[in-house]
């Protein structure tokens, strides 16, 4: 059974008060890079999974597998239950990571390639640093924000020029835009919250505490019936829910808590190369000059803003 609390611990009510768990920043960043090498699966894998089943489905389906894995765990390791204000936190990171992002990212992916997705969520990484500013205060040396908005301007640059300038953007992009607000705020909000509660325990919380809204919203992704899809989607879908949405939170969410957050953050210009290798292997798309470009880019940027210090 699930505990129930026990002595009060910190409820994390000031930034102030959480710290980070015990660890060096190689190990953040180490932590940080399985936690991408996870994620980096995740659109080529989304895509497979959206060309047979309903996108609303993949998105919500995928989180209410994941909050039923969360229930098992919790029970069996019997951990104590969050208290106070860390329910409305968790319920934020839930917002962002689990009903936000993975929607968003299905309904987008069904009119873009996947390696497309992969360089505009390299945003990603400067959106977090922003909120690892505005929550957890830390305050970056101006070389980081120098790497960290080149990398910026490579993915809008790359999103310019693949779609015929940022005038005639798809709405696709609208919504992988969206994503990224959605996921910074869940990535920032949850290191916080793993120094709390721990990694593991975080996402797993997150996950059980969204399930009320993910339930309906996957019984509506099977409006029309179950999905008769073929061996390889079902595959993805499992990938989505056990890897993507738990296991590669426990890496991610130890690597942010160690931090510095806007740090660890940055490994995740990695992921759009790692992704658009996958998807050429997975899916047969393409590795034209623009994305192979756009992907070097990220990684250079990466590779400064990381070595910079944090205060």
């Amino acid at each position: 059974m699930l505990s129930g609390p026990g002595p009060a611990p910190a409820t994390g009510s000031t930034v102030a008060s959480a710290s980070a768990p015990h660890g060096s920043s190689a190990a953040g960043l180490g932590f940080g890079l399985l936690g991408v090498l996870a994620f980096s699966f995740t659109l080529p894998l989304t895509r497979v999974a959206v060309g047979q089943i309903d996108p609303l489905f993949v998105g919500a389906g995928r989180a209410v597998a994941a909050g039923l894995l969360a229930i098992l765990v919790l029970a069996v390791l019997r951990q104590r239950f969050p208290r106070g204000r860390q329910w409305a936190r968790l319920a934020l990171v839930g917002a962002g990571v689990i009903a936000g992002f993975p929607i968003l990212t299905s309904y987008a992916l069904q009119t873009v390639p996947a390696a497309h997705g992969a360089v505009v969520i390299g945003l990603l990484p400067a959106a977090t640093a922003v909120v690892a500013v505005l929550r957890a205060r830390e305050r970056p040396t101006p070389r980081f924000w120098l790497a960290s908005g080149l990398g910026v301007a490579a993915v809008v640059g790359f999103v310019a020029v693949t779609a015929g300038g940022l005038e005639a953007l798809q709405p696709a992009d609208l919504l992988l835009a969206g994503a990224v607000a959605l996921a910074a705020i869940g990535y920032g909000e949850g290191a916080l919250l793993s120094r709390e509660l721990g990694s593991w325990q975080t996402i797993c919380w997150a996950l059980i505490v969204a399930l009320p809204v993910m339930v309906p919203l996957m019984l509506v992704g099977l409006g029309s019936g179950w999905p008769r899809a073929d061996a390889p989607a079902w595959l993805a879908f499992a990938y989505l829910a056990g890897v993507s949405m738990f296991l590669g939170f426990f890496a991610w969410y130890r690597g942010l808590a160690i931090g510095p957050i806007a740090r660890v953050s940055q490994i995740q210009l990695v992921q759009p190369v790692l992704t658009i290798v996958w998807a050429a292997l997975l899916l047969g798309e393409r590795l034209d000059l623009v994305v192979l470009v756009g992907a070097v880019a990220v990684i250079a940027c990466a590779a400064t803003a990381v070595r910079a210090r944090i205060r």
